[in-house]
């Protein structure tokens, strides 16, 4: 989530990017089919955002829009038209929401 743990300890979650600087390689973190966790090959450009799930859309304390994603994130001022269990595209150095994916039946 653009911050650098050096922890070989250190817990990821679904969706989370591991880069390696000294190999130059980027990994996504999924589920197989089984449910287990999978790290998935990326590019470079792909490690640069996070899909996110919202779970909550709100108003701050002022009066500000507030989503909060699955992975605890807040992003301030979204798009007026994303609601709760779309899909957001998150920008990890800024923490916005680049772009969004609507929740239908059958996506």
């Amino acid at each position: 989530d653009g911050k650098v743990r050096s922890d070989m300890c250190f817990l990821t979650g679904f969706m989370d990017v591991v880069s390696i600087d000294m190999t130059g390689e980027h990994f996504r973190m999924l589920f197989d089919v089984k449910g287990r966790f999978l790290n998935h090959r990326i590019k470079k450009e792909e490690a640069a955002y996070k899909l996110c799930n919202v779970k909550r859309v709100r108003t701050a304390a002022k009066g500000d829009p507030v989503i909060t994603t699955h992975d605890g994130r807040t992003i301030r001022y979204p798009d007026p038209l994303i609601k709760m269990h779309d899909t957001v595209k998150d920008d990890i150095a800024t923490n916005k929401a680049v772009d969004y994916i609507k929740y239908e039946p059958g996506n």
